[in-house]
């Protein structure tokens, strides 16, 4: 197959303190109907989760993500065994769900430390490369970037 195919994606945001309103991106969600795709993509930054909230559990949220990760890539039984039992059965989370379903589901709001954000669309030729390419540019540190201080502010450098 060749050509562009439609896709939506969704981030997976860290709020380790719903009350301070800040949030850092660590996976993303990539859902291709006509591909037939549900790719995730995590990587949660330590450093900058606990320069958000020094208390918070980074075991606990790896372990958050990692469950998002596998209702996601719980594989579907063939159409024509979507009922079937034994070993062609599903299994765990999303067991006999439509990948279309479970990219819903795991982009519905909701009040935990994982949220997603929005769903956006998007085109590309191959929904796999997409998420590595949106894990990149959204979600992995940027290399060798240095935060620019604001203007009127202290950058924290000596003078």
């Amino acid at each position: 197959m060749s050509g562009l195919v439609a896709y939506e994606y969704a981030l997976l945001r860290v709020v380790p303190r719903v009350e301070r309103g800040e949030s850092m991106n660590a996976g993303v969600l990539l859902h291709c109907r006509a591909r037939d795709v549900l790719a995730v993509r995590v990587h949660l930054d330590r450093a900058r989760l606990a320069a958000l909230d020094p208390t918070a559990d980074a075991d606990a949220v790896d372990e958050l993500l990692a469950t998002v990760a596998a209702v996601a890539a719980v594989p579907e039984p063939p159409r024509s065994d979507r009922h079937a039992t034994g070993a062609l059965a599903a299994r765990g989370p999303g067991a006999g769900e439509g990948i279309g379903r479970r990219f819903r589901r795991l982009t519905t709001a909701r009040s935990t430390i994982v949220c997603p954000g929005p769903v956006h669309t998007g085109l590309t030729e191959d929904p796999a490369a997409e998420a590595e390419r949106l894990l990149a540019r959204l979600v992995l540190p940027l290399s060798g970037a240095r935060p620019r201080p604001v203007p009127g502010t202290h950058d924290g450098a000596a003078r």
